[in-house]
Formats: C-alpha cells, structure tokens, sequence
C-alpha cells in the first residue's frame, strides 16, 4: 500500500511537471509510458549485465575447479551465457502490466514480442544443453560404436518445430490445439518438406542399430565420389575426407539405400591384402635343364626346396621304371614351377607379410595375354603410403628377377620388340 501510494505521488508530480510545459494529458499518458519504458530497459540491461558479469564467472569458475573435464563443455558451449539472455525477458515481461496498462494494444503486442524471445531465448539453451551432453558422450570410448549425433539433432527438431509452432499461435492469437489439425490437414506438404530429414533420421537408427558405419571407418562409395575417413555422421548428411584431403558429403539414406564399401573389418585384422598379378609369356615355360637345377639349387631361398623336390622326383620315376631319356616322360620341374617356389619362399620371409592371414600363388585363368601369376597375400601395414610401397617394391623385385628362371613377362609389342625381331 505504501508503494503504491508513493507510486501515486510520484506519478502525480510527473503529471504536475509536464502539465507546466503545457502538455495535454494524451501526450503526458505517453510520456510516463516512454520513460517507464527507458527505466525498465535499463534496469533489464544492468540486470543482465550483473548476472553474466559475476553470477556466470562464478558458475563457470566452479566448473573448471572441479575434478571432472565433463562440465567444461558446457562452458565452451555457452549453456550459463543463453541462460542469461532470459534475465531481460523476465524484467520486461513482468513489468509491461505497470508500463503500459493505459495501451492495452501496445501491452498486448509487447507481451507476444517478448513471449517470442523468450522461446527462442530457451530453445537456444536447449540447444546448449543438448550440444554440451553430445560432447560428453562422445569423450567416451564406446560412442564411436553408437554414435548419438543424428538422434540428438532429432530432439532438437521436434523442439525446434515445437517452439515454431508456439510461436505461430501466440502471434496470429490461436490456440495450439488448432495450429496442431492445421498441420495434419497439411500433413503431405510437411512430409514433402521434410522428406530428407525424416529419411535421414530412418538411415540414421539403422545404420547405429546395425552398427553399419561410425565416424573414423574408412568407407568407399564410388557412386557419391566418396573414399576415405568418415569425418561426423548427422541426421541428413555424412561427411567423408576423402584421401585427398577433400570433403565428400553424402546423403544418410544413401548409405542404406545404395552400397557402400567399410573397410573396418580390414583394418580390425591388422593386415590389409594384396592382390595384383603379372601375365608370363607361355611359350617361355619349359621343363628344367640339370643345368638350371643345379643355378637354382644355389639360390638361397630355393636350396632346401630344390633338394627335396628332386629327391621326391627322382623316387617316384625310379619306382615307376620311368625312361627319363625322354623329356615328358614322368615328372619333371619346369621353370615355372621353380619361379612359384621362389615367389612363395621371398614372401614367407618378407617383414612387411602377414604370415596369419590368407597366403596364395596361384594361376589365374590364361588368356590372350599370358598366364596370370597372382599373388594374394596381406601386408601388415594398413596405412596407405606404406601399403603401396611395400607392394611396388614386392613387384619391382618380381619382374627383376623373373628373367634368371628364363621366363618373359608378357606385354604388347613395341617399337623396341619389333625392332629387334626384325
């Protein structure tokens, strides 16, 4: 009561002071509005100042003294700084009655205005706040297998649309019971709006559920121009830094609707495989002379194979009372054969093959070209550099070699072959 009797005074003074200057009671009604309204934006403006100048320090500081980094992000993401932006909108809001209770209009519009900053001043710390949790969950180890990026971009979504939708029915003055039958009465429209966030957020279940791909797989999709490091996966797009330090960014849906190739399962084996061949030239292949069985029998890699193969050779045609005069009769070793040997032994005691895993040299079908001489082995170094250099100097040895076990390497006809058949 003695307030308000204060309030009387002192508004009775200002009505006094104004009608001196000759002011008509119209104006002198706007007047004590304009400068009740300068008041209160004042004291909104040092009310927001107090909090985020000492009570926000305070917060923040006793975040940072305590044992857990969790909290910090909440900091770095501004949480305690959105929180204060509402300080204003509390002032101005509970104080528009006071202001401006001669202009029911002007109340009126203030009052949605300030309703509309308010929801948006809270959908901006619901932001904060789910960012802040994504960050926490993402510290730990196993997020990288159940990543929850897309499904926390969902939530914001529906409070997004949420608050929109609040916003609408202040503003046009309608409840939201009927902002809501406006929307399904125009529910195929929003499905087509929202088409590739509703499919994304379907992608995004089954690719976390099925445990597809996470950020840090390295992932190959040819038809989206896309081979190297998942970067984030969110609700409408995965982005990928291809090997040449591009950004690739691919549609979610297209990872469940399209193929894709994860190479997690190569790189959780600790080797990754090499599979390339060499085409020998057929009419090089020939049975081994005693000439170049004895050359290869010097070969240290090749010394306890050639032993053993030509004891068991020289066996099995004794028993089999073979007439070893003639070249095809019985068994023999041919170049090639030896060649396969060597290949197998150099690999065996190669540091960079891995002796765990998948091992082959082998024939391929022959063809127009040659015989195809396939090795597939897996290297045990997974990064991309070393892996190519450790094949390329597997088959620079190869077709350096390969001439001492009188075998040719198949390749069209050049200037250089033609001249010298001429």
């Amino acid at each position: 009561m003695e307030t308000l009797n204060k309030e009387t005074e002192i508004y009775k003074w200002f009505r006094d002071a104004m009608l001196d200057l000759g002011m008509s009671e119209h104006l002198i009604s706007y007047a004590r509005a304009a400068v009740l309204c300068l008041i209160v934006l004042l004291v909104a403006k040092i009310a927001h100042w107090i909090f985020s100048k000492y009570v926000v320090k305070v917060i923040e500081k006793a975040l940072k003294k305590t044992k857990t980094k969790h909290d910090d992000v909440f900091i770095e993401r501004k949480l305690f700084k959105n929180i204060g932006n509402i300080i204003p909108a509390i002032v101005i809001y509970t104080t528009l009655n006071w202001v401006f209770r001669e202009f029911d209009g002007i109340n009126n519009l203030l009052h949605n205005v300030v309703s509309v900053y308010f929801i948006i001043a809270i959908l901006l710390i619901v932001q904060s706040f789910l960012r802040g949790l994504t960050d926490i969950y993402e510290s730990f180890d196993y997020s990288k297998d159940r990543p929850i990026r897309s499904y926390v971009q969902t939530i914001m979504l529906l409070f997004t649309v949420i608050g929109i939708l609040i916003i609408i029915s202040i503003l046009f003055d309608v409840k939201l019971t009927k902002v809501f039958t406006g929307i399904g009465a125009t529910a195929a429209v929003i499905m087509l709006v929202f088409k590739d966030t509703i499919l994304g957020f379907v992608a995004s279940i089954q690719l976390s559920a099925n445990n597809m791909v996470k950020p840090g797989d390295w992932i190959s999709m040819p038809s989206q121009g896309a081979d190297g490091t998942v970067l984030e996966i969110t609700l409408n797009t995965v982005k990928v830094q291809n090997w040449d330090k591009t950004i690739t960014t691919i549609p979610t849906y297209a990872l469940v609707s399209n193929s894709f190739s994860n190479w997690k399962g190569m790189e959780e084996s600790g080797g990754r495989r090499i599979k390339r061949s060499i085409n020998v030239d057929m009419k090089s292949v020939k049975f081994c002379t005693e000439e170049m069985i004895e050359k290869y029998g010097k070969v240290h890699l090749l010394n306890g194979y050639m032993q053993d193969k030509s004891k068991e050779i020289k066996q099995y045609n004794a028993s089999a009372n073979i007439d070893e005069s003639v070249f095809v009769n019985g068994r023999r070793m041919t170049n090639l054969g030896v060649f396969r040997a060597y290949l197998e032994s150099y690999l065996r005691q190669h540091p960079k093959i891995h002796d765990g895993m998948t091992f082959l040299v082998r024939h391929l079908q022959p063809n127009e070209k040659g015989l195809p001489i396939e090795i597939y082995v897996f290297s045990t170094d997974q990064a991309w550099s070393n892996y190519e250099s450790i094949q390329a100097d597997i088959f620079d040895h190869i077709l350096a070699v390969i001439p001492e076990f009188e075998l040719r390497v198949f390749q069209y006809p050049t200037e250089v072959g033609l001249a010298g058949l001429s």
